[in-house]
């Protein structure tokens, strides 16, 4: 039974070789791709009857939203999500944004092929327990606090939190570079690394987001005006001093 189909993945030799592997199979491949900005909008176009969408971090933040595009625009193309042997939550996400199945991406070509006719034909394609698990945490998510302010703080390293810290409290880069011991055109590009990594363009809106997060309750700098503490695992050194700290 032939489908015509479209592969998408983060990894685009992954996308060719499986792409080539179903065309053996006798299926219709329209194309290929890696997801980068134009992948979703190349499935709405081109209208496969499945969508083989692969991706290596499920639980990502917005790592379905092309898929949720996807379904909105082009119902009747059903996604089928390869991963990575989720978490829960990980393949929630991919049911809310609708898709009809996950699989993982070792399994055999066999499993995958008897996934992409299930969902053609309107099913689920995943194992048992995966949907369990999903259907698990869709009705009793896990609750999370501060969410945010561990993504930001597991993004920067202790230098960098340092940095973020000094900016909230006011400090321009001289005062910052002063109270670290270092140049300050090495303060200058812990700064622009730290604006950087946090997606924001200026040292207000940095400061705006640590403050909203409650970043700024969570750690402590010595010589900031806050306790000892900088945001630093428990017993890890600060190797960054010096005047040509990076």
């Amino acid at each position: 039974m032939t489908v015509r189909l479209m592969v998408v993945d983060d990894h685009r030799l992954h996308a060719e070789a499986l792409a080539s592997a179903l065309k053996l199979r006798g299926h219709r491949v329209l194309a290929a791709a890696a997801p980068a900005a134009g992948a979703a909008e190349l499935v709405i176009s081109r209208a496969p009857e499945v969508c083989l969408w692969g991706t290596a971090s499920p639980a990502e933040p917005g790592a379905f939203d092309p898929v949720a595009r996807i379904r909105r625009e082009r119902p009747q193309t059903a996604v089928v999500v390869l991963g990575p042997v989720p978490s829960p939550r990980g393949i929630a996400a991919a049911f809310a944004a609708g898709a009809s199945g996950y699989i993982r991406h070792d399994e055999r070509i066999e499993g995958v092929e008897r996934g992409m006719v299930r969902a053609r034909a309107g099913e689920t394609a995943a194992a048992p327990q995966l949907l369990q698990d999903a259907f698990a945490e869709l009705l009793n998510p896990r609750a999370e606090p501060d969410d945010e302010g561990v993504r930001l703080l597991q993004m920067l390293t202790p230098r960098e939190v340092e940095v973020l810290v000094r900016v909230a409290e006011g400090e321009d880069t001289r005062l910052i570079a002063q109270g670290m011991g270092i140049a300050s055109s090495t303060a200058r590009t812990h700064v622009q690394r730290v604006l950087m990594k946090l997606g924001v363009g200026s040292r207000l809106e940095a400061a705006a987001l640590a403050a909203r997060t409650g970043l700024l309750d969570r750690v402590a700098v010595p010589g900031t005006g806050t306790a000892p503490g900088a945001g630093r695992a428990p017993g890890t050194p600060d190797t960054g001093t010096g005047a040509g700290a990076g």
